[in-house]
């Protein structure tokens, strides 16, 4: 007999631990180079990633930056933790340390660049002389406008002096080896982090008609930046030609784990799909109604069904709640479902952090909401004001995992009990 919400932690643990980089990193890493090897990299992967090279290679040269509380012990590669998804100064003064180490370089020397979601906050190289007060702004302010996430990240390549393939650049002309772990749907390198080692053609334009669209307020440096951007690198820019980029993990491969896992326990199993976007609310919704119709076509005796996902979920600022798109997600699908009978749902983010939160998501089941009234505690308040976190905290049913040192995006698991026999 399966026990649903225990059942659907397992799935997402085994998605966690698929993308782990001390599973995969090592394949990927070539023989030491004649000269120099230099480790950099920036997320909330990287510092396992640097942690996993040097379980292969011993001791290395190199600066990683990670989110804060997910430093890993490392022998040679300093490890230093800035703030995310907002940047702080931390990450300003190891971005240009970083960069300083790059200066240099020759041919024969190697940069392993260790790259994951988080990136594009930890490396901060404002360009164009904005502030970093001026890029916290924009940045808190891209986060909460619901843009998905390729539109952020073109938004933020035009404001940096170290995105859009600007940091392989620097490293040229050394040879560069690019090992990403992806969390952006459809695993383009150029989104992961905003494509620090890959080139981009999009222009400043195209940036600025992003801002527009969302209306991002915008300091006068910042409009000047896009006027005139022209530090994001071409694709076919020749600085570039050193450059290799391999993705090592991603959302599917996670996934497929977890498919596999449910397989093995006897389940059905419909994967939607690894790169879902749009609103939190509304594919939680979505996929509510989408697991009533499944339950009400279950006969006694079917085998349950489990319906996977993943990809980026936004959310559209309406409140001033506490919340992330994994637990809105959650809260959207509960209220859609009204303590439908068998039907369980998981969704988080295998960062272990959902929004700005240290809450990697949550979970619903049959009695949640008749817990909620039992607790005075109103849904569909919750979800007017953003405040997913809080309703779910509330009643005990948050998933909080802890740094995960690892991030393939999003993960959501529903799972549709047959009705019981005699039932």
């Amino acid at each position: 007999m399966i026990a649903p919400t225990a059942f659907l932690r397992q799935l997402f643990d085994v998605a966690v631990a698929t993308a782990d980089p001390m599973r995969v990193v090592a394949q990927h890493l070539p023989a030491r180079p004649k000269g120099r090897l230099i480790v950099i990299g920036a997320g909330k992967a990287s510092a396992r990633m640097a942690e996993a090279v040097e379980a292969h290679y011993g001791p290395c040269e190199g600066l990683v930056i990670t989110r804060y509380g997910y430093a890993r012990p490392c022998k040679g590669i300093e490890i230093v933790e800035a703030a995310h998804p907002v940047p702080d100064a931390a990450g300003v003064a190891a971005t240009a340390r970083m960069l300083a180490l790059l200066a240099g370089l020759g041919p024969d020397d190697l940069v392993l660049a260790l790259i994951s979601g988080g990136g594009s906050a930890l490396l901060c190289a404002p360009a164009f002389g904005m502030s970093l007060a001026e890029k916290q702004a924009v940045n808190a302010a891209l986060l909460a406008c619901g843009a998905p996430i390729s539109a952020m990240n073109v938004a933020r390549k035009h404001l940096s002096e170290v995105k859009g393939g600007q940091l392989a650049a620097q490293a040229a002309p050394a040879q560069m080896l690019a090992l990403l772990i992806s969390d952006v749907p459809g695993d383009d390198p150029a989104f992961i982090a905003s494509g620090p080692t890959v080139g981009d053609d999009s222009c400043g334009a195209d940036a600025m008609a992003i801002m527009d669209r969302y209306n991002i307020p915008l300091p006068k440096t910042a409009r000047a930046a896009l006027a005139q951007s022209s530090g994001v690198i071409p694709c076919g820019d020749p600085r570039l030609a050193h450059a290799k980029t391999h993705i090592i993990a991603a959302p599917a491969q996670s996934l497929e784990a977890a498919a596999a896992l449910a397989r093995a326990a006897g389940c059905q199993v419909l994967v939607l799909g690894d790169a879902l976007e749009g609103e939190a609310r509304d594919l939680g919704q979505a996929q509510a109604q989408l697991a009533k119709t499944i339950a009400a076509n279950l006969g006694q005796g079917a085998q349950p069904v489990v319906v996977l996902s993943g990809g980026e979920l936004t959310v559209t600022r309406r409140g001033a709640g506490i919340g992330g798109p994994n637990a809105e997600f959650c809260l959207a699908a509960a209220i859609e479902l009204a303590g439908a009978p068998g039907i369980y749902l998981l969704a988080g983010d295998t960062d272990g952090v959902d929004g700005a939160a240290e809450i990697a998501g949550a979970l619903v089941d049959p009695d949640l909401l008749a817990r909620a009234g039992a607790a005075r505690v109103d849904p569909e308040a919750a979800l007017a004001a953003n405040d997913s976190h809080s309703f779910f905290a509330a009643l005990d049913a948050q998933v909080i995992t802890g740094p995960t040192l690892t991030n393939v995006n999003d993960f959501r698991a529903i799972y549709i009990e047959p009705p019981k026999r005699g039932g």
